[in-house]
């Protein structure tokens, strides 16, 4: 009877160490950055990373997809040309904001009071998004955003310039890569779900094109932060990725 006793006491204080460790786990709040080339799954991994630390999803990338869905509609860009300058007039009347979506418990971007998760989705609107996030201009407003969104950090967010420009001392940094084919083809099958009638070589030619200005735009160009971790997916499946930097954001708020 003693003995049982004892081991009773022994796992009920081991029990109460490991809930100790959990909440204190809970406690620690950190920013964490995942950078990388369009068509790569960071907003897929990011939700996710998200949704297991019980952190705030941001997907930088809605942001400007949203801006150039507003573009488009006022016809400020299309094929032929692009007006910058009335543009970056129209930025103040501008407002975007995410919200929850009760129903699949993930955020959904509102422009301008309006629901446009998945007109901002479309090809028509990645054909042009590179261009609009070159904008200086464009950049400052959506960046003085993030800033705020991130005071409390607690927050998973996701784009192209998060670990250089945003938030350089996020605690944990991202740099998600693949090859332009295996972006593609995820890309391709993507849409086709959506019911969009699209061709794999007009989804390649995307990548590519997105890949090259998003490399060398002068304002806050795509590169991998010295200190940021390389994650190269080609030949990862989601989950692997995922258990991968799950492992790595644990390590990381220990750390903190």
């Amino acid at each position: 009877m003693l003995i049982f006793l004892f081991v009773s006491l022994i796992f009920d204080f081991s029990m109460m160490q490991s809930h100790q460790n959990f909440n204190t786990l809970e406690d620690k709040k950190i920013i964490i950055a995942i950078d990388g080339h369009s068509s790569t799954g960071k907003s897929t991994v990011a939700k996710d990373l998200a949704k297991a630390l019980h952190y705030i999803y941001v997907d930088t990338g809605a942001m400007y997809r949203a801006v150039t869905l507003y573009a488009m509609r006022h016809g400020f860009i299309d094929e032929s040309h692009f007006n910058q300058q009335k543009l970056e007039q129209e930025l103040p009347g501008i407002k975007i904001k995410f919200e929850m979506n009760p129903n699949t418990s993930l955020a959904e971007v509102l422009l301008n009071g309006e629901n446009v998760e998945n007109e901002i989705r479309t090809l028509a609107v990645s054909k042009h998004v590179s261009k609009i996030a070159a904008v200086s201009a464009v950049r400052k407003k959506l960046v003085e955003q993030q800033h705020q969104m991130g005071k409390d950090k607690g927050i998973v967010m996701d784009g192209r310039d998060i670990g250089t420009i945003v938030f350089p001392y996020a605690e944990l940094k991202l740099f998600m890569t693949a090859t332009a084919k295996d972006r593609a083809e995820r890309r391709f099958l993507e849409l086709n779900e959506r019911g969009e009638n699209v061709t794999y070589e007009d989804v390649l030619k995307n990548v590519v094109n997105r890949d090259h200005i998003d490399s060398t735009r002068k304002d806050s160009p795509l590169k991998k932060a010295e200190d940021a971790i390389k994650i190269d997916n080609s030949n990862l499946t989601l989950q692997q990725q995922f258990e991968q930097i799950l492992q790595l954001a644990q390590t990381a708020i220990k750390n903190a």
